[in-house]
């Protein structure tokens, strides 16, 4: 009778076994994280998973993903092979100032959690206006006009034009002085 016996297979299995029985904490799932647009969209693969073991918290700006899987016992089965593997799975990230966490929304679908982060309103990219001086006959009719005096006075005072002269006419008279 030919007897089957691979050693490799054997030393596999039995540090397998040795290696999960050691691995008690909770394991990281693997995740896709991008930007599109305004959002940030976090995707993680928890097949298998409950979706009601999926819990989401933002303490702050960490975001921690905690998931439960649970796999059926056997009873008195004898495993062939056991690759799943069940336990705890948990993902924290720290969220930089500009993300709004209160409209952070989730869905899970497929065994694919998707966590949409949208962007804050003050972190959106926009256009500053810029200004330019005016010069002196650009100013609004509404507008104060500053002019200097051209006295020999000792205050070297300047004055501010009242609102009631027309530019053209403050000009004029800074042209006399």
């Amino acid at each position: 009778m030919a007897m089957n016996f691979d050693p490799f297979r054997e030393f596999d299995r039995v540090a397998s076994s040795l290696l999960e029985r050691r691995q008690q904490g909770p394991q990281l799932m693997p995740m896709d994280l991008y930007r599109d647009g305004d959002t940030y969209v976090l995707s993680a693969d928890l097949p298998g998973v409950d979706p009601g073991s999926v819990d989401i918290d933002v303490d702050g700006q960490l975001l921690t993903i905690r998931a439960e899987r649970t796999l059926a016992q056997g009873g008195e089965v004898r495993w062939l092979t056991r690759e799943r593997q069940g336990g705890s799975f948990l993902r924290q990230l720290n969220l930089g100032q500009g993300i709004d966490t209160s409209h952070i929304a989730a869905s899970y679908d497929s065994g694919v959690l998707s966590v949409t982060i949208p962007v804050s309103e003050r972190a959106k990219p926009r256009k500053i206006e810029v200004t330019t001086a005016g010069r002196l006959d650009a100013a609004p009719e509404s507008a104060p006009v500053i002019t200097t005096s051209g006295s020999a006075s000792s205050s070297g005072s300047s004055e501010v034009a009242s609102s009631d002269a027309s530019p053209s006419e403050v000009r004029a008279g800074a042209q006399q002085g």
